[in-house]
């Protein structure tokens, strides 16, 4: 089952694709249904610079508001979390994390 995390945000692809390291796992992108020759395919999502995906609390990017479905990046380095805060000025509001769960990158859980 899906997992919701406790917050994310959407962004527009070409705003991640300001990152040096951004790359995307298109194998992980979701599939949308299309008719092809008279037939209803499923077909993965292809990706333009206004396609919105989501920035995590974990700080991976999906495509889809579930924080452990359509992971398109997964590469969380102390560089992408300044590119983050400093250029997409992504901050998880103070009401919903912990300073633990910050200095984790996640949020939470399993905690005793």
């Amino acid at each position: 089952m899906p997992t919701m995390g406790k917050y994310c945000k959407a962004y527009l692809l070409k705003s991640f694709q300001q990152y040096e390291g951004w790359s995307v796992n298109e194998g992980n992108l979701s599939t949308e249904t299309r008719e092809v020759d008279g037939e209803e395919v499923e077909v993965r999502k292809t990706l333009n610079d206004d396609s919105v995906l989501y920035l995590q609390e974990n700080y991976v990017v999906t495509d889809g508001i579930f924080k452990d479905e359509n992971i398109v990046f997964e590469e969380v380095t102390p560089e992408w979390t300044r590119f983050c805060s400093d250029i997409l000025h992504f901050e998880i509001p103070a009401d919903l994390s912990t300073e633990d769960d910050v200095e984790r990158g996640d949020n939470g859980e399993g905690k005793d």
